[in-house]
């Protein structure tokens, strides 16, 4: 009897650990970084490491002012870095790169609680912070020929339609925009290899890429394009599918892609920004509480028998 153990629910064993998801997700995220190397230069390589080495360092720092166990090991932290640096441009000065990884560690994952706890998503949250603070150097875009100009979201909102680049640009990333999120081969390639490995379901990347497409079709707005511009495929794929702030159920998981979709297309379309993939997902992890409680099953209670 001393021996027995006793604790809370759930009593189910898996083998699948949040470190091996975490690795899983590091995997599907490789060939965006290698594609940004390739497009942008070494120096993507710099900023990813940045947010990832302060990341780290963040959460080791607080966990140990906290006397909390070190969570370091489960790859969390690497996580964050790694999708915050593919939401940057490369030419972000690294001072603010290493600003946005503490912002995201410290305040919207540890202040609440650790991993698992926060409400939102920390790499989301510290790019709308960081997009505040510092406008200037994160609307600053860099072409893989070095100079600086608008993003395909951005010649879009101007009207300027004929200055796009060709869809083969747009699929290999050879085009101005963050520095993980231009080549849409790369990270269908990692979205293809999470619903794979089940680290991921389809529902929400589907609804959320579907939503935007049906929209554009609807009121004529470059469909194809507005699918490989901006954030879409890498927060469809890797950030609107967080399991901390994002729906457990199948039907939830829809809801919350197809909401996602429909902010995006307002913000893209009538809002005063040209990219709204950020702010959409952040909305709707505020209401991830209530889709999951409208969509969780009901037990089926028996009536008494005549």
């Amino acid at each position: 009897m001393n021996k027995l153990i006793s604790s809370v629910s759930p009593h189910i064993s898996s083998p699948r650990t949040t470190q091996k998801i975490m690795l899983d997700v590091l995997i599907a995220l490789l060939p965006a970084g290698v594609a940004s190397v390739i497009i942008f230069g070494a120096r993507s390589l710099l900023v990813i490491g940045v947010c990832v080495a302060v990341c780290i360092a963040s959460e080791w720092v607080f966990e140990k002012i906290c006397k909390r166990d070190n969570t370091i090991p489960d790859l969390s932290a690497v996580v964050t870095g790694v999708l915050l640096a593919y939401n940057l441009p490369v030419s972000i000065p690294l001072w603010q790169a290493a600003f946005g990884s503490a912002f995201a560690i410290v305040v919207v994952k540890q202040l609440f609680g650790g991993i698992g706890q926060n409400f939102a998503n920390p790499a989301i949250t510290a790019r709308i912070v960081m997009m505040t603070a510092f406008s200037g150097t994160m609307t600053t875009w860099t072409f893989p020929d070095a100079y600086s100009s608008a993003t395909p979201l951005a010649l879009m909102f101007k009207g300027e339609l004929d200055s796009l680049p060709s869809y083969t640009d747009m699929l290999l990333g050879v085009r101005g925009g963050c520095l993980g999120e231009t080549c849409t081969i790369a990270l269908l390639a990692g979205g293809i290899y999470l619903i794979a490995k089940r680290v991921i379901t389809w529902h929400t990347p589907a609804a959320f890429i579907g939503t935007v497409l049906v929209m554009s079709l609807i009121f004529d707005k470059s469909p194809i394009y507005q699918l490989m511009s901006g954030g879409l495929i890498i927060g469809a794929f890797f950030m609107a599918t967080d399991y901390a702030t994002t729906p457990s159920t199948k039907w939830g998981k829809v809801i919350f892609g197809i909401g996602c979709g429909l902010i995006t297309i307002l913000i893209r379309f009538w809002g005063t920004s040209p990219e709204g993939v950020s702010y959409s997902i952040l909305l709707m992890n505020i209401f991830t509480p209530y889709i999951s409680r409208l969509t969780r099953s009901k037990p089926l209670i028996g009536g008494d028998r005549q």
